[in-house]
């Protein structure tokens, strides 16, 4: 016959284990939401990327360049 000291620790420790349990579900639902909203974040800005890539002249210029045209502002 077990004793009730024993049994009422072991009932405190199986609550403690189902509140860890409850909040590491907890988190990691939130992770999952972090992770879910960082990849829509990803995909946007890649769209935006081929987009911009898209309007850019084919090799990155129209012709020979002026020096002269990239002279720092301060000049």
């Amino acid at each position: 016959m077990p004793d009730t000291n024993n049994l009422g620790n072991i009932l405190q420790r199986l609550e403690s284990l189902e509140v860890k349990a409850s909040f590491t579900e907890d988190l990691l639902d939130q992770l999952n939401m972090t992770i879910y909203q960082q990849q829509q974040l990803i995909d946007r800005l890649t769209h935006e990327i081929i987009a911009l890539r898209q309007q850019a002249p084919e090799g990155g210029s129209n012709g020979p360049r002026n020096l002269r045209d990239e002279l720092p502002p301060h000049y």
